[in-house]
């Protein structure tokens, strides 16, 4: 079975609180993106066994789409296995909830291969038990996320886009940018939402804003150098998705998104030095998957 494993953006992200155990309340507007993984997955008689081509990402129970395998077959109850092989183009840390939809298609992917035993409020709720952003890739359609990031609203239609993404060559740890954040008053989910809902279609262009780009930026200067980058390029609006390090250019045509990209290629080209460990991709919202 090859299946597709698609790219997330938050087209914003709002910090709302901090709570007593760490964790951040956030409000985040969520839409998959057309760059996608290519996961392959087959029955086998016994264990789980995932290979991996990207460079250092892990092929043990240490990879959530391994964990999702194993806890597919154990709230199945079925004493098989599998074997995974993922073709990855989403680059790991970079925001994009790369490792997160990975899972979400391996447990979507078996519940096919085994009869569909589960519904997608089941895998969502399975989902849930291996991260906050996991249960989004079961459907993959927009939603506004809420408490910290696991409350999921479906949203009315949303305004479609061509999206240039521009990943620096590293990836940037979650942890560390909310430690640098600094938390100023809290904001009202309700006004976040209120406002969103009462615009109908909802355009992307009116509400891009995000938290953890400030002490993202401090953290790797790449990122403000690609947002720079980003603008040259002509891009309707700039925003980095989740806690970096990718940033993404919204094109109203697609003819914008890849001139933009000839611009960021000549670019590379004329400082290496300085722009050689970026990666450059051309994707579009994904409004249904």
């Amino acid at each position: 079975m090859e299946l597709k494993s698609p790219a997330k953006v938050n087209l914003f992200l709002h910090v709302t609180g901090r709570r007593e155990n760490g964790y951040h309340d956030l409000c985040s507007l969520m839409c998959g993106v057309g760059l996608y993984d290519r996961i392959v997955i087959e029955p086998a008689d016994t264990g789980i066994s995932l290979s991996c081509d990207y460079p250092g990402v892990p092929e043990d129970e240490t990879n959530l789409a391994w964990r999702a395998a194993a806890l597919f077959f154990e709230a199945a109850g079925l004493a098989g296995g599998c074997r995974i092989a993922i073709d990855k183009r989403i680059p790991p840390g970079a925001g994009l909830g790369g490792g997160s939809g990975n899972a979400a298609t391996v447990l979507k992917g078996l519940n096919s291969l085994y009869g569909r035993p589960f519904d997608e409020a089941s895998l969502e709720s399975m989902a849930l038990k291996l991260g906050a952003d996991v249960p989004f890739f079961i459907r993959c359609t927009p939603v506004l996320a809420t408490g910290v990031g696991e409350c999921f609203e479906v949203l009315p239609a949303i305004k479609p886009y061509h999206l240039l993404i521009i990943y620096p060559g590293t990836g940037l740890s979650t942890a560390e940018v909310y430690k640098n954040l600094k938390l100023g008053l809290t904001k009202s989910q309700k006004k976040i939402k209120s406002r969103l809902l009462n615009e109908g279609v909802i355009d992307p262009l009116h509400h891009l804003h995000n938290d953890l780009e400030p002490p993202a930026q401090m953290l790797s200067p790449a990122v403000g150098d690609a947002r720079k980058a980003l603008e040259l390029a002509g891009a309707d609006g700039v925003l980095m998705s989740g806690s970096g390090s990718s940033v993404f250019g919204l094109f109203r045509e697609p003819q914008g998104a890849q001139a933009g990209e000839t611009l960021l290629m000549c670019l590379r080209e004329e400082k290496p030095e300085q722009y050689a460990g970026w990666q450059l991709f051309l994707a579009e919202l994904l409004l249904t998957f």
